[in-house]
Formats: structure tokens, C-alpha cells, sequence
């Protein structure tokens, strides 16, 4: 229980300071939405531009829309992910007999930990995406729904939908998680410890767990962006009496219609955005994550020699 509970809240530290980022990104992935290029207004010419017109138009406070929804998601989908991943490493299924990462061994344990990670916060990932696209008709992209806050949208989304209401989107977001998990878990691993045998730093040294970060975060940007844009369209499109969507049918259909309309370029809009908002977050969540569990392994040895 306690490698679940460090998992949620390191995620929950980095992602007070990276979810205005997370605003500009999903944003500027739902501009131009099954348009090509020079057909549509582009309210959000890059990152910086984003980030100084949503200020000006929707408030400085905007840029901090669906904190709430998004510090629970990282709660409850990275307490998952992180916990489940380390339980794994803990068990001995990511290494050699000799305590060595191996790699794909790494891989399958991260993409297995973010696929079950994907399904617990899927609904509450889903409402965020909603309430962080939401903006002034004048800068407006992609649908805009009506949410007032969190608990607000939950409770409409069951009550019109029931449960699998709720679930609607978790198609898009369960490939995404598993592939940015798989890439980012196992690089951090491999890339920790082939810095940590370079022997430059000591032991514990900081800078070893944040430059494996840092190698991890561009990793994660490169795999993951196409799928992070392919569930925000799943998570944000209108739907029909039945919810079910009435742009995209689904993962492989949404992969389609963007290719089809905006071409291959189209998978990596907001690309710039999510390695502002990605690389800040992989390397504050991993940082804290290392950390936390530094702190709780010597607080456990000092226990136990206590005794």
C-alpha cells in the first residue's frame, strides 16, 4: 500500500507547477480538429503564444483550469501505475539474477502498471480534458462542454450515461498510458543505472535519478504524443443520446480521420507544448518518486535498528 500512496502523491507535487502546461497542450491538440493545415484559425501559434493568449483572453486563472481533476487523476492513476510498477521491481520480475535492469522485462512491467493505471483514472482524466478546453468563444477549439467543476461533470455524465458513461474515452487513454509508461519506466531504470555504474556520482547523488529523468522525458515525448493527441480528441468530442462519440468510433477511427484530414503532422500537434509540460513532469514525478521512496526505506531501517 505504501509504494501506491508514494506513487500518487510524488505525480501530485509535480503537477501543481506543470497543469497550466497541461492546459496549453490539450488546447493547442484540439486546434484545427479534422482540418487541414490553412483552413482554420489558429488561435494558438506555439507554446508562448498560448500561453500569454489564454491569460489575456480567459484569465490568469485559466491557465491553472482543472487543477482539481488533474491532481486527483495523478493520485489515482500514477498511485497505481508507479505502485504496481515497483511492487513488480520489488518482486524481482524487472531484473536479472544479479539485481541488473533488463530492459524489455522493465518494459513490460511499465506498460502493464500504465494500462491498469489508465483504466482507474480514465473517468477523472476524461473530465479534466473537458474542463481545460473549455474557453471564451473568441479563442475557442475543438467542443466545448458545460462542466461547472469535477464533481458537477461526474454526476451528469452518470446520470445521462450510467457507469459507462463514465469509461467512454478509456480506449484512447489505456494505449497512450501503456506506451508512455513502458518508455518512460524503463528508460528512467536502465538510464539510472548505467549513469550510477559510470561512477561519476556518489551513491545517492541527486543529479543521478535527474538526468535519468531528463533522457526518460524526451523518450516519453517522441512515443507517447501521438496517442496523448488521439485521447484527447476521444475524451473531448461531443456525443449522441447513446454516448457514444459522433466524430471518432473509436481509437483506430480517430487515428484515421486525423491522418486522412490533417496528415501525419496532425498526431503531433501540441508536440513543443508536451515536452514543456512532459519533460518538467517525468522529471519532477520521477525525482519525487525516487526520493520519497529514499526516505521511506531509511526511515524503515532506522525503525528497525531501533528495535
Amino acid at each position: 500500500m505504501t509504494e501506491f500512496l508514494i506513487g500518487g502523491f510524488s505525480t501530485c507535487g509535480a503537477c501543481v507547477f506543470t497543469n497550466p502546461l497541461e492546459v496549453v497542450k490539450t488546447r493547442m491538440q484540439l486546434q484545427g480538429e479534422l482540418k487541414s493545415r490553412g483552413t482554420y484559425q489558429r488561435h494558438y501559434r506555439n507554446v508562448f503564444h498560448a500561453f500569454l493568449t489564454v491569460g489575456r483572453v480567459d484569465g490568469l486563472l485559466a491557465l491553472q483550469k482543472g487543477l482539481v481533476p488533474a491532481l486527483w487523476y495523478q493520485f489515482f492513476m500514477n498511485g497505481v501505475r508507479l505502485g504496481t510498477y515497483q511492487t513488480l521491481d520489488n518482486l524481482g520480475l524487472t531484473t536479472d539474477k544479479d539485481g541488473n535492469v533488463v530492459w524489455w522485462r522493465s518494459i513490460v512491467a511499465g506498460a502493464t502498471s500504465g494500462c491498469a493505471g489508465a483504466f482507474v483514472g480514465s473517468p477523472i482524466y476524461m473530465v479534466k480534458t473537458q474542463l481545460q478546453s473549455r474557453s471564451a468563444s473568441t479563442i475557442a477549439v475543438g467542443h466545448q462542454h458545460t462542466h461547472a467543476s469535477m464533481t458537477q461533470a461526474l454526476r451528469g455524465i452518470y446520470r445521462e450515461y450510467g457507469i459507462l458513461g463514465l469509461w467512454r474515452g478509456v480506449s484512447g487513454a489505456m494505449p497512450r498510458v501503456t506506451v508512455g509508461s513502458a518508455a518512460q519506466l524503463s528508460t528512467f531504470a536502465i538510464s539510472k543505472e548505467k549513469i550510477q555504474n559510470l561512477g561519476i556520482f556518489p551513491h545517492h547523488s541527486f543529479a543521478v535519478p535527474m538526468l535519468g529523468a531528463m533522457v526518460s522525458s524526451v523518450v516519453v515525448v517522441t512515443f507517447m504524443t501521438p496517442f496523448d493527441v488521439v485521447s484527447t480528441r476521444l475524451y473531448n468530442q461531443p456525443v449522441d443520446a447513446c454516448g457514444k462519440g459522433t466524430l471518432y468510433r473509436g481509437v483506430w477511427d480517430c487515428f484515421q480521420k486525423i491522418f486522412h484530414k490533417e496528415g501525419i503532422w496532425g498526431f503531433y500537434k501540441g508536440t513543443a507544448a508536451s515536452y514543456f509540460r512532459l519533460g518538467p513532469h517525468t522529471i519532477l514525478s520521477l525525482l519525487f518518486w525516487d526520493r520519497f521512496r529514499e526516505l521511506y526505506l531509511h526511515l524503515g531501517k532506522g525503525r528497525d535498528s531501533a528495535v
